[in-house]
């Protein structure tokens, strides 16, 4: 049986400049947009939303909802290549499609992941085979 509520799995805290209270804000508003808009959404459908100048992109990915927000250069295109390049790791990391178990199952590799994609609020990687490679926990080789 599913639950009723949102349980926020990940949630990257890089609100550079922005208040407290106002994070919280963010974090309603999206738990809010989640809810009235993924309802009976196809897995991977992309939503896109326009609040304050910032732009958030996100869908479902199984049982997880996932969502990217940027503003400036980090518009709705930006974000959605972005927001595909994270489903297909999840994806991948997890071997199909995630439940919330699978998910919390391969938390840190997906964490790595994400690590690899967004570092300190910016894009850093969008190609999945350099993220796959960087990912691999192996130990440095001797010189």
């Amino acid at each position: 049986m599913k639950n009723n509520y949102v349980q926020i799995l990940y949630f990257r805290n890089s609100f550079q400049g922005v208040p407290g209270e106002d994070r919280q804000h963010w974090r309603s508003f999206l738990v809010k947009l989640g809810a009235d808009n993924l309802k009976g959404a196809r897995s991977e459908e992309l939503f896109v939303a326009l609040q304050k100048s910032v732009y958030i992109v996100y869908a479902m990915l199984g049982d997880v909802s996932i969502y990217v927000v940027g503003k400036d250069e980090y518009d709705e295109l930006t974000l959605s290549e972005v927001i595909y390049v994270i489903m297909s790791c999840v994806k991948d990391v997890c071997g199909k499609t995630p439940t919330e178990r699978l998910f919390l199952d391969k938390y840190g590799k997906i964490c790595l992941c994400l690590d690899e994609i967004v570092w300190k609020g910016m894009l850093e990687n969008t190609d999945k085979n350099r993220i796959r490679r960087l990912t691999k926990l192996r130990p440095p080789t001797e010189v």
